[in-house]
């Protein structure tokens, strides 16, 4: 499934890609379309209209798959401007795609002057509409479709960075980034022996100022950053009074039915942090090399938490039934953070490279809280509980790893490579509660690797490499434990025309420990091909094919009684991707491109999945300065176990191409 959600991700970008002749790259590598002599303005626009059918299925599991509709659309934007008497600025480019309402749009704007100063900025706007019906959903058994960990929200990214005096050998520079998120969703109101499933409003935002200076010698490159953050996230449960909500389960406790009447619960969180960064490089002779760097950060976090509900709600611990609550919480937490890495690389011989690494991350936080619950239970009685709780969280990781590569011949390198891991990990609560009151864990793990590169000629490329380890320790039960993972690209040009790819890798991964009993087995082989005579000047042809298998196992306690169960998950997959460009010989200087194709995934095993998109395009000329494009697409998804999660739909894009 998790392949699954990997292809289908890549859908929405997909689709909205320009036309076949569109080949943004990157500023740092692209130099001006049109020499400032010329023109002080080159580059093109997309626009157009898309048209979508109706989805046929379901509309909720289509926006969380593509989430593309109708309308009129910026699908594309790439220009240049540049000033011939270099005053203000040398350059500015600008990129823009997918604005719209579409759900990932972006806008990139950056200018620079020689020597003087270099500024760019980012900006992404995301739709984050999540609603797989199936999903998270205990009442599926009743017959009540409801995702209780749902999202329909908005996300905005925006990073602009300005460096001074770029080319020389100290570069001041500043930046500043900013992530807001708002929208609403559904989540769990979690009460004792029952969750209810509310509506919740959401809202954050995180903004990150930084600033430092950039030495560029030689021989010797250092960075010293100075920066901080402030976070806050705003979230809310409510449920207006109205209908009894009777939860996930309808099953009495000690003969009563509980249900929640009406519900408000807010929380704001407040953080700040600031963090000093210092890294270098330094190349000191011709057969030695040198690097660190050192992070310390130190967070700051504060929390209130204020709730009123009502109903027929039951506090375990006392068995005390309540019909009425108001609950307070207030609490504050330190994170000192402190990461540092070194390594280098020395070349005693000219065929031997050794490369040496070493890393340490430590976290260590502690932290108070403040809570007074009221519970008013009839008749006209009222229950005060006060609580003060501490906490402490420390993590301390570290690791170290030697490389050896060794030059057999100009086509044959070897690797060899041992890595060592180890860590520990301890949380506390005190007064101590329940059954997660203190716990701790230590990381140890022996990794030993192996790789080859074999180029036996310059048409074929050949590289293996294989890890596999022994673990005594680890902090999580789906950690990789006592595990083996391999990976063996192929390149081959078969002819000028015709270039031929494969790929194979695999990951076995096991952690025998009592009461965990994991198994995991991740493996994938693709073949991949591109087929151009001419260099592609007619026609061109490019296909893919992979099949994959995911295995899991790994018991648990079932929630219900705490009882040891089973999990087995199984995938079995096949991925197929074809393409072929059509260039039809100019008429009348008229000289149309097709493209055609698709691609398909289809699964077995524990969730059987099937998701077919076939497209076709077309561009066509009509100048040397306008050209049209139409695309057409398809969209069918489907499950075999939950037929209600399919959907089919078709989606019809066309526009034209301006260019200067």
């Amino acid at each position: 499934m998790k392949l699954l959600m990997a292809i289908m991700s890549l859908v929405p970008l997909a689709a909205q890609q320009p036309p076949p002749d569109a080949k943004p790259a990157a500023a740092s590598e692209t130099a001006s379309p049109v020499p400032a002599s010329e023109s002080w303005l080159a580059g093109s626009i997309d626009l157009g209209y898309r048209g979508r059918t109706n989805v046929a299925g379901s509309l909720d599991t289509y926006r969380s798959v593509v989430n593309l509709g109708s309308g009129p659309k910026l699908l594309g934007a790439e220009f240049t401007l540049t000033d011939p008497k270099r005053r203000i600025f040398d350059e500015v480019r600008v990129r823009a795609y997918s604005w719209g309402d579409d759900p990932y749009a972006t806008f990139h704007l950056s200018a620079k002057k020689a020597k003087l100063y270099d500024f760019s900025s980012d900006y992404r706007d995301i739709a984050y509409f999540n609603y797989l019906p199936s999903y998270a959903d205990p009442l599926l058994g009743r017959g009540i479709v409801l995702n209780e960990q749902s999202f329909d929200t908005r996300r905005r990214f925006a990073a602009f960075e300005l460096d001074l005096l770029p080319g020389n050998w100290f570069i001041p520079y500043l930046a500043y980034d900013r992530a807001s998120g708002s929208g609403t969703g559904v989540a769990a109101f979690v009460s004792d022996a029952n969750e209810f499933p509310v509506p919740n409003r959401l809202r954050d935002e995180t903004n990150l100022y930084k600033g430092g200076v950039r030495f560029e010698l030689r021989r010797f490159h250092a960075t010293v950053e100075e920066g901080g953050t402030a976070f806050k996230d705003d979230q809310s449960l409510y449920q207006a009074a109205g209908p009894q909500n009777f939860g996930n389960s309808t099953n009495p406790f000690l003969g009563q039915t509980l249900y929640l009447s009406n519900l408000l619960g807010a929380y704001g969180i407040r953080g700040t942090s600031f963090y000093s960064r210092a890294l270098m490089t330094a190349n000191l002779t011709s057969w030695l090399d040198l690097y660190g760097q050192f992070l310390f950060s130190q967070p700051d976090s504060s929390i209130h938490y204020q709730q009123s509900d009502n109903g027929n709600l039951v506090l375990q611990s006392q068995l005390l039934f309540y019909n009425g609550q108001q609950y307070l919480v207030s609490a504050a937490a330190k994170l000192p953070h402190t990461s540092a890495s070194f390594g280098g690389e020395l070349r005693p011989l000219r065929r031997v490279r050794v490369i040496e690494s070493w890393l340490t991350d430590r976290l260590h936080e502690g932290g108070t809280s403040t809570s007074v619950n009221q519970l008013f239970t009839a008749p006209n009685r009222t229950t005060q509980i006060t609580a003060l709780l501490a906490s402490s969280l420390a993590t301390n990781y570290s690791q170290q790893q030697t490389d050896l590569f060794f030059d057999v011949t100009q086509r044959l390198t070897l690797r060899g490579a041992y890595r060592y891991v180890w860590g520990e990990a301890g949380d506390t609560i005190l007064p101590p509660a329940g059954l997660a009151s203190a716990d701790r864990g230590k990381l140890r793990r022996n990794v030993a690797i192996g790789g080859v590169t074999f180029r036996p000629s310059q048409r074929l490329s050949i590289s293996g490499e294989a890890e596999g380890a022994s673990t005594g320790g680890t902090y999580f039960r789906t950690s990789l434990y006592d595990y083996q993972k391999v990976g063996a690209p192929a390149r081959y040009q078969a002819a000028a025309s015709l270039s031929l790819s494969a790929d194979f890798s695999l990951l076995n991964n096991k952690n025998p420990l009592p009461g965990v009993d994991y198994d995991y087995l991740a493996n994938q082989n693709l073949l991949a091909f591109l087929w151009s005579p001419g260099g592609g000047k007619t026609w061109e042809f490019q296909g893919s094919y992979s099949r994959s298998t995911l295995r899991s196992a790994i018991g648990y306690l079932s929630p219900q009684d705490l009882q040891p169960q089973q999990s087995l998950y199984r995938d079995n997959a096949h991925t197929a991707t074809a393409l072929v460009d059509l260039k039809v010989p100019g008429i009348s200087g008229f000289a149309p491109k097709i493209t055609a194709g698709g691609s398909f995934f289809i699964s077995f095993g524990s969730r059987p999945t099937s998701y077919y998109q076939p497209i076709a395009k077309l561009w066509l000329p009509f100048g040397k300065n306008v050209a049209g494009f139409a695309e057409w697409r398809y969209f069918g998804y489907g499950e075999a176990f939950y037929l209600y999660e399919g959907f089919r739909t078709q989606m019809v894009t066309a526009g034209l191409r301006l260019t200067r």
